[in-house]
């Protein structure tokens, strides 16, 4: 293994470089010391000139770490640490290293079927975790937590990466955890109990004037085919028009949102992504799409898969309504290490079909308007189905 080939060089160089003899050109580098000899080609040792002097300052640390701190210390989270240290060093709120029991309960949720609470929710501009969903009948609904609560902590322990604070909230069905948020001006907490969560990313329903009304939570891998059920019964039950709605979507896979998009627009680019050195990758809607006139609702809840989507309609003469959306356009690939542990790391940028980037600057709406959180009636949807009449 390469990392393992690594470290032993750094032991190697930490050992030997002293009394290294280097001879040039394409001979070999020669280590006198306490092992007795060690011949290794020129470039090599380069190379392990460059490893040591990339990792020594963190060998150092470790060194003094483990001799000096006021308790035992545990090898495999100092590691652990070291290397999610690495991945946050980037800066980037989207990009993260998973240990193994992290990774699968990470992948747990792009099945919409995991063992937690039942709550969905994002991280906002100011690094809060925001509240947008919570699943119907679930032991966070039963607790009481809403849409707009803010989550401080899991266990008693904050966090600051939204992947860590989800995996701490997921666990096996029976097990307790702790949530503390904050609702309102109101800090509590609730002990819950984790159960089997299914979740269900479309609801559907038929408002007056023969309106049809269609919600997405979430992208998960049923979303494709539970939207064009949900549409063509619409469709059968006679709708003369649609509401689209995405508000509080933190997205989910983009796969599923290019499936829904493809009930909307003919055959063409749903959205593009780019790499730094300009390497283009198209995601296409095949012909074919619904008669029914669709408005979309959107919100700063709605991200990533959410934005991609409402920005093809968009771009497509699809009028939108609602706030500027959250503006997360980048796309992540997770890889599997050899242990289990995994690297989601973000690596290409959204644009839309006309070459609107999402990332840091959302979607803005054709129609500006913004809900009262202290009133019941949702004017995003009154403007909406007035845009339908």
């Amino acid at each position: 293994m390469m990392k393992d080939r690594k470290k032993t060089i750094i032991y190697l160089v930490a050992a030997f470089l002293a009394g290294a003899v280097v001879t040039g050109g394409t001979c070999a580098a020669v280590f006198n010391g306490a092992l007795g000899s060690v011949t290794v080609p020129a470039q090599e040792y380069r190379e392990m000139q460059d490893v040591y002097e990339r990792y020594s300052k963190l060998d150092q640390l470790y060194d003094t770490v483990s001799a000096a701190f006021y308790k035992d210390v545990d090898e495999e989270a100092l590691l652990e640490g070291a290397y999610k240290g690495l991945v946050a060093g980037l800066g980037d709120p989207y990009s993260s290293y998973m240990t193994a029991d992290e990774y699968e309960t990470w992948k747990a949720t792009a099945t919409g079927e995991y063992s937690g609470v039942g709550i969905t929710f994002t991280q906002d501009q100011d690094g809060r975790f925001l509240v947008v969903s919570v699943e119907k009948g679930s032991p966070a609904a039963e607790a009481g937590i809403k849409e707009d609560d803010i989550l401080l902590a899991v266990d008693g322990k904050e966090y600051s990466d939204l992947d860590m604070i989800g995996n701490a909230i997921r666990g096996d069905e029976g097990t307790s955890v702790e949530i503390t948020y904050m609702s309102g001006e109101r800090e509590k907490s609730v002990t819950l109990t984790r159960e089997l969560i299914v979740q269900h990313s479309v609801e559907s329903e038929m408002l007056e004037g023969d309106i049809g009304y269609i919600c997405i939570s979430s992208f998960i891998e049923t979303t494709g085919d539970d939207f064009t059920k949900a549409l063509k019964q619409l469709e059968d039950d006679g709708a003369r028009g649609l509401i689209l709605d995405l508000r509080n979507n933190g997205g989910g896979l983009v796969d599923s949102c290019v499936e829904v998009a493809d009930e909307f627009l003919d055959e063409g680019t749903v959205v593009y992504v780019e790499d730094r050195e300009g390497s283009r990758r198209e995601y296409d809607a095949e012909d074919g799409k619904t008669d029914l006139r669709t408005v979309v609702l959107v919100n700063e809840g709605s991200a990533s898969a959410s934005e991609i989507l409402a920005a093809a309609l968009q771009d497509n003469g699809f009028e939108i309504v609602g706030q500027t959306t959250y503006g997360k356009g980048v796309i992540q690939s997770t890889v599997q290490l050899e242990d289990g542990s995994a690297l989601k790391l973000t690596i290409m940028q959204y644009f839309s079909p006309e070459g609107n980037a999402i990332n840091d600057k959302g979607v803005t709406p054709d129609h500006e308007v913004e809900n009262d959180k202290d009133s019941d009636t949702d004017r995003q949807l009154q403007e909406a189905l007035k845009l339908l009449q």
